[in-house]
């Protein structure tokens, strides 16, 4: 019985609304179908989605496992209101996260005028534009948007690891004449592979299927700083239903192999760590 309601959940949820995709593009010809894939539009916007997507998972990954281990292994001022402060994106409407990071870092914004000044500094430098002086309607707004919705996910998920990794092994490495960096990346960063793995996957699809927050803070020009979901708006508010359940599946699908690629690195890591330990 418990089967058949997790099966009938699961079916009306998840399965029944993706199989819809599929058969409401069935109404496009062929001709239709490939002239949506082609659309330079789409290409940009796809490369824009998913290569943020992945920058914004691995930046993620950097700085939340940092902001995870802190939170675990010390103890420091404020630390319940930055613990509390991680699940604000959470809690935001995505639309507000979007109005506040691009109120924040425009050009006259509390941290749109330090960029700016930083910006020119380097540019001025090294006598180009290394660096973007504007970071609200550029790719670097978009970014931005990615990371702080992402961050929750990365450390939430690496939090229960870290407290249920074991410092005994840690100790066992250092009383053998390992050092700490040597017993942090042959030790923990092995133990916490499994968990980082998710915790990437988890920020990647959640920055791939992101639409409020990041509209408000990108310019939304097409081919240059336009994402997927905006593009499909656009086909919906021009009553082109078909057109926009192309892209839909076009996302669908890139989205399914990659998450299988990414859950397939998780089991191969986690399947090494047994052996290992073996």
């Amino acid at each position: 019985m418990t089967m058949g309601f997790t099966t009938l959940y699961v079916s009306l949820i998840v399965v029944i609304p993706l199989m819809g995709l599929f058969f409401k593009s069935a109404t496009m010809s062929w001709e239709s179908i490939r002239k949506a894939i082609s659309d330079p539009d789409l290409i940009a916007s796809l490369k824009l989605t998913f290569g943020m997507s992945l920058v914004a998972g691995a930046i993620n990954v950097i700085f939340g496992f940092i902001t995870a281990w802190s939170l675990v292994r010390y103890k420091f001022f404020g630390k319940k209101v930055l613990d509390a402060v991680i699940d604000l994106p959470f809690a935001l409407p995505t639309a507000v996260s979007g109005i506040t990071l691009a109120t924040l870092y425009a050009r006259n914004g509390w941290l749109g005028k330090p960029w700016e000044w930083f910006a020119m500094k380097v540019n001025g430098l090294f006598s180009a534009e290394v660096v973007p002086e504007q970071v609200a309607y550029t790719r670097l707004g978009i970014l931005v948007a990615l990371v702080f919705i992402g961050v929750p996910f990365m450390v939430r998920t690496l939090e229960p690891a870290l407290e249920d990794l074991d410092t005994e092994s840690e100790e066992a490495a250092a009383s053998l004449g390992a050092s700490r960096w040597q017993a942090f990346r042959k030790v923990v960063v092995p133990a916490l592979m499994p968990a980082i793995v998710t915790g990437f996957s988890l920020s990647f699809a959640r920055a791939i299927g992101e639409y409020g927050s990041v509209i408000f803070i990108s310019a939304n020009i097409p081919g240059e700083s336009q994402i997927t979901a905006h593009l499909i708006m656009k086909k919906l508010e021009n009553n082109d239903e078909a057109g926009a359940t192309t892209l839909g599946i076009v996302m669908l699908v890139i989205s399914f192999l990659m998450l299988m690629t990414v859950n397939g690195l998780q089991w191969w890591s986690s399947r090494r760590m047994r052996a290992g330990v073996v």
